[in-house]
C-alpha cells in the first residue's frame, strides 16, 4: 500500500505587503536600540538577503482556519470525493485561529476540527487533529499520515498547512518582513500502485539541546511596548548556520533510505524561509553526492511574491507547480521529487515521492 497525493489546493490571500510598505515603520533591534538606517534601506537589504519582494496577508476578518478550509475544499473537490469517505483530517499550524489586533492563540476547538466542522462531515469515524512542530509542520504531518495508512489505521483524508504569521509578529523588528499567511492543502489515499509511486521514503531530526529557541516569542523591540504581549522572534544567524549544516544530511538520508538515485530527482519543494539560504541548503545537499552544480530547473520558489508562509508554503508551491502557476517548472507521472523543510524546534524533515 503506497500513500498517494489525488489532489491539491491552495489558499492565497488577497493582499500584497510590498516591502515599501515596511518603510514606514520605524525599526529597532533585539536590544530596543534604534536601528539608524533609513527603513527604506532596511528593507532593500532584507530583499538582497531573503529575495521576498512581497508577501501575502489575509484579511482581517479571515482566521488560520478559513484559510484551511479553502484550501481543503479545493482539494476535495478536484479530487470529487465525498467528504464523508475521509478518515482524517489532519492540519499543521502553529498558532490556531488569531484575531487581529490581539495576538492570542486559539486552539479551542482544534483549526482541524473546525475544518471538518465547516465541510459539514457527520462520520465520526473521520479523525481530525493538530500538529505543532514549526515550519516543517505539514511534512511532519504527511509522515504521520503516510505511517496511519501504511499501518492499515486509515485509508483517505487531508493534510492541510494552514498559518496566520502577519498576526504575530512584530513590526518594529526587521525579521517582521519574512511571515507572510497562507495555506495549502493535498488529498491523500492509500492504493496499490507500481513500484516507485506514492510516498517512498521520509526522515524527520530534531536538535533541542542548543537550538530549541533559535525561534521563540518574545517582547517587542519597541521600547515602550508591554512586556506582556510577545512577538514571534528568531536568531537568524544561528538558524542559518543550523540549516546548512544539518538540512542537506536529513536530505541525503531520505533519499538514501528511497533507494533511488540523484540523478533521478527531478524537483526539490523546500520550506520558502530564505532565498539564500534554500539556494545553499540545495548545493550542499548536491555537494553530499560530489556534483558541484545543481541541475537547472530543480528548486522552484514563490518565495518572491508570497514570503514565508510556514507550514503553508511547501504544499502551496507544490500546488502552484501542478497548476503552472511556476513558470518553467511542470510535473508528470513518473517524476521523483522530495519535500524538506527546516524551523523552529529546531527540526527538519525530508520526504521522497514518485509521481
Amino acid at each position: 500500500m503506497q500513500t498517494m497525493i489525488l489532489s491539491t489546493g491552495a489558499a492565497i490571500p488577497p493582499i500584497i505587503k510590498t516591502n515599501r510598505d515596511f518603510a514606514i515603520n520605524q525599526f529597532f533591534d533585539k536590544h530596543q536600540q534604534p536601528i539608524l538606517d533609513p527603513p527604506l534601506e532596511v528593507t532593500e537589504k532584507f530583499e538582497a538577503i531573503t529575495g521576498i519582494r512581497e508577501r501575502r496577508y489575509a484579511p482581517s476578518d479571515v482566521m488560520t482556519s478559513d484559510l484551511a478550509l479553502d484550501a481543503a475544499r479545493q482539494a476535495v473537490d478536484r479530487a470529487g470525493i465525498d467528504p464523508e469517505t475521509l478518515d482524517f483530517i489532519l492540519v499543521a499550524n502553529n498558532f490556531g485561529d488569531v484575531q487581529k489586533h490581539t495576538i492570542q492563540s486559539d486552539f479551542l476547538p482544534a483549526i482541524a476540527a473546525r475544518v471538518k466542522h465547516d465541510l459539514r462531515i457527520r462520520n465520526p469515524e473521520c479523525i481530525v487533529f493538530d500538529l505543532v512542530i514549526g515550519c516543517p509542520g505539514w511534512i511532519q504531518t504527511m509522515i504521520q499520515a503516510d505511517l496511519m495508512i501504511r499501518c492499515g489505521e486509515a485509508k483517505r483524508g487531508l493534510v492541510i498547512g494552514a498559518e496566520t504569521l502577519s498576526r504575530v509578529v512584530d513590526l518594529h523588528d526587521r525579521d517582521s518582513m519574512i511571515f507572510a499567511d497562507g495555506a495549502g492543502a493535498v488529498l491523500i489515499e492509500g492504493q496499490e500502485v507500481a513500484n516507485g509511486r506514492g510516498i517512498l521514503a521520509h526522515k524527520a531530526v530534531s536538535h533541542t539541546l542548543e537550538e530549541a529557541y533559535y525561534l521563540y516569542l518574545g517582547r517587542s523591540n519597541f521600547p515602550e511596548s508591554d512586556s506582556r504581549v510577545r512577538y514571534i522572534k528568531m536568531d537568524g544567524r544561528k538558524i542559518y548556520e543550523y540549516a546548512l549544516s544539518q538540512v542537506p544530511k536529513a536530505m541525503k538520508a531520505a533519499l538514501d533510505k528511497s533507494g533511488r538515485d540523484i540523478s533521478e530527482l527531478k524537483m526539490i519543494f523546500i520550506h520558502q524561509a530564505n532565498e539564500k539560504m534554500d539556494e545553499a541548503i540545495i548545493k550542499r545537499f548536491y555537494k553530499l553526492y560530489n556534483m558541484p552544480e545543481v541541475p537547472a530547473g530543480v528548486v522552484p520558489m514563490n518565495i518572491h511574491e508570497l514570503g514565508n508562509s510556514s507550514v503553508a508554503t511547501v504544499p502551496t508551491l507544490f500546488h502552484q507547480v501542478l497548476d503552472g502557476a511556476i513558470p518553467g517548472h511542470s510535473l508528470e507521472a513518473g517524476d521523483l521529487i522530495m519535500f524538506a523543510s527546516v524551523g523552529a524546534g529546531m527540526h527538519i524533515n525530508a520526504m521522497i515521492y514518485g509521481m
